[in-house]
C-alpha cells in the first residue's frame, strides 16, 4: 500500500518517523527535511540575490529571481527561497560567510523560522498567564456602548444584568473578557475620553471583583487605559496598534498585556475604498513596525499579542486572504488574536443581517484556529467552545 500523507508541523514528522521505528539520531536528520519552506526576500541587490541562488543551489534547493536579475538589467529584486528547514540551516551557516549583507540575512532568516515553527506560547496579563500550546482561548465580547454593530451594545443596562451576561460567558468557557466603551463599527462616532470611562469604569470595579479570568478593555485612548489598569484591567485591546507612545509608556508601566491591532485608516473612513498591494506582506511589515516600538517602550513580547484586523479597513477578499493565510504572521513569533465575531463581510457572504451570521462567524472563526489563530474573540462563547472542542479532538486524534 502507498500513501501520500499530510504533515503540517515537525512534531507530526518526529511522530510519524518514531511509529515506523527509526533510530532517534536518525529521526534528528530526517525531520527536518520534511517541510518545505517558500521564503521571500523583498529589496535585495541583483548580485547578492544571484550569490544567495547559488548557495541555495549547492545545498539541492533552490531561489527564483527576477529575470533581469540575471541578466544585469535590474539593480535590486524579490527573491524566493524554496527548501526544507534542514537545507535552510545550513544555508545559514553558508550566508554568514558571505558578504554584501547576506550575513545579516542569515541571522534574520534564522529568527523567522525559528518563530514560524514555535509550537508554546504564553501571555503574560498581570498575575494571570494564558498558555496557547494545547487549545485556542476564546475571549468574549462585552459591548457598553449604545451603538454597537451587531446590536449587543449593554449601554444603560445595570450592572446585574451586565455581570450576569459576563459570568455567563466564563461558565460558556470564556479565558477572558474584553470590555468596550466605545463603537469602532464602520462610520462610528468617536466619543471623548471621559464619556468612554464613564461608561467602562463601573463595570470593571464591579467584575474584578466578580470574574475570575482576565480582563481586557478596547480602546486606543491613554487615559482610559490608565484608569483600567489602576482598577484591575490585565491586557489592553488597541484597535490603533499602539501607535500613540504615551499609550506604550503606560502599558509598559503598569506590566500589562497588549493587543496590537492592524487597522488602515480609522473607524470613520476605514471601509471607504480600502486598498492593498499585498495585503498579508503590508500588514505584516505593519505590525512589525509596531511591535518593534513596542519592545523599545519597554514592553516585553511576553505580553504581545497581534491582530490582523479583520473587517477593520478590508474588503472581503481582503479578509478572506488574511484568514487563508494567517500562519504568516507566525514569522513575528507572537500569538495571534482573531475577532470575525458577526462582521460584515460574514454577512456578505451568506447574505444575513446582524442577528443570523451565528454560524458565519463559528465557520471563520474555526478556520481561522485550523490556520493558526491562538485566540478568538467572539459574542457567541457558548457555540464556539463547543466547535473548538471537535476541532482539538481531530487536531489531536
Amino acid at each position: 500500500m502507498l500513501q501520500v500523507l499530510q504533515v503540517s508541523n515537525l512534531n507530526e514528522i518526529v511522530k510519524l518517523l518514531r511509529e515506523i521505528g527509526v533510530d532517534p539520531y536518525g529521526i534528528n536528520i530526517m525531520a527536518p527535511k520534511g517541510l518545505l519552506y517558500l521564503v521571500k526576500v523583498d529589496g535585495l541587490p541583483s548580485f547578492a540575490a544571484n550569490i544567495l541562488k547559488q548557495e541555495m543551489l549547492s545545498l539541492g534547493a533552490d531561489a527564483a529571481v527576477a529575470k533581469g536579475a540575471l541578466t544585469g538589467k535590474i539593480k535590486k529584486t524579490s527573491c524566493i527561497l524554496i527548501g526544507n528547514l534542514s537545507q535552510f540551516l545550513r544555508l545559514n551557516e553558508k550566508l554568514k560567510l558571505q558578504p554584501f549583507g547576506l550575513n545579516g540575512l542569515a541571522e534574520q532568516l534564522k529568527e523567522v523560522l525559528d518563530n514560524y515553527n514555535k509550537i508554546n506560547f504564553t501571555l503574560e496579563l498581570g498575575r494571570y498567564k494564558l498558555n496557547f500550546n494545547k487549545e485556542v482561548a476564546i475571549m468574549g465580547i462585552l459591548n457598553i456602548t449604545p451603538d454597537s454593530f451587531s446590536g449587543d451594545g449593554l449601554y444603560g443596562c445595570s450592572l446585574d444584568r451586565i455581570r450576569e451576561i459576563a459570568e455567563q460567558m466564563s461558565a460558556e468557557g470564556a479565558d477572558c473578557i474584553d470590555i468596550g466603551g466605545e463603537s469602532s463599527r464602520p462610520g462610528a462616532r468617536a466619543i471623548s475620553a471621559k464619556e468612554e470611562i464613564a461608561r467602562v469604569l463601573p463595570v470593571i470595579k464591579m467584575l474584578t471583583k466578580k470574574i475570575k479570568i482576565p480582563l481586557s478593555v478596547d480602546t486606543y485612548k491613554p487615559e482610559v487605559a490608565k484608569v483600567a489598569l489602576d482598577n484591575g484591567v490585565s491586557m489592553i485591546n488597541d484597535i490603533t496598534g499602539l501607535s500613540n507612545e504615551k499609550m506604550r509608556r503606560i502599558i509598559a508601566k503598569f506590566k500589562a498585556a497588549a493587543v496590537i491591532m492592524h487597522m488602515q485608516g480609522r473607524p470613520q473612513t476605514m471601509q471607504v475604498n480600502p486598498h492593498y498591494q499585498d495585503v498579508c506582506a503590508e500588514v505584516l511589515d505593519y505590525l512589525e513596525q509596531r511591535v518593534n516600538q513596542a519592545v523599545e517602550a519597554g514592553i516585553p513580547r511576553s505580553r504581545m499579542m497581534i491582530d490582523p484586523g479583520i473587517g477593520f479597513g478590508k474588503t472581503v477578499e481582503h479578509n478572506l486572504i488574511l484568514l487563508k493565510k494567517l500562519k504568516m504572521f507566525y514569522s513575528l513569533g507572537l500569538p495571534i488574536l482573531v475577532g470575525c465575531s458577526r462582521k460584515s463581510f460574514i454577512g456578505k457572504l451568506l447574505n444575513v443581517e446582524v442577528n443570523q451570521r451565528v454560524l458565519g462567524t463559528l465557520s471563520a472563526s474555526l478556520v481561522a484556529a485550523q490556520n493558526g489563530a491562538h485566540m478568538l474573540r467572539v459574542h457567541d462563547v457558548k457555540e464556539l467552545k463547543q466547535g473548538l472542542k471537535i476541532l482539538q479532538a481531530i487536531r489531536t486524534v
